[in-house]
C-alpha cells in the first residue's frame, strides 16, 4: 500500500477555507482506497512552521496514485488551490504493514 500525504500552508490565513474545499475535490477521484482532507489542529507544542491543510490517502499500488493523480478532478483541485497556497510539501511511501 502507498501511503500520501500532502501539506499545504496559506499565502493569507483567510484562504485557508478556502483551500480546504478546493482540496475536497479529491474525495470524488474514485482510486483512493482511502482519502481525508482536514484543517491542521496545530496542537503541536513545539514551536514552528505547520501546514493549515493536510491531504491523507491511501493506495494500493503506485498504478492507483497515478489514475489518482491523472483524474480531471486532481487537475480541478490544483487550479482552485495552486494561486492561494504558498508551500505544498508531499510525501508518497510504502507502508510497512
Amino acid at each position: 500500500m502507498i501511503r500520501h500525504i500532502v501539506f499545504f500552508t496559506a499565502k493569507r490565513p483567510e484562504d485557508r477555507e478556502t483551500i480546504r474545499a478546493g482540496l475536497e475535490l479529491l474525495k470524488d477521484i474514485p482510486h483512493s482506497l482511502r482519502l481525508e482532507v482536514a484543517v491542521n489542529l496545530a496542537t503541536d507544542p513545539i514551536p514552528g512552521p505547520s501546514p493549515d491543510v493536510v491531504v491523507y490517502g491511501e493506495f494500493a499500488d503506485e498504478d492507483q496514485l497515478a489514475a489518482y493523480k491523472a483524474h480531471p478532478l486532481y487537475q480541478q483541485s490544483i487550479a482552485r488551490v495552486r494561486p492561494l497556497r504558498e508551500l505544498r510539501v508531499a510525501a508518497d511511501f510504502e507502508a510497512s504493514a
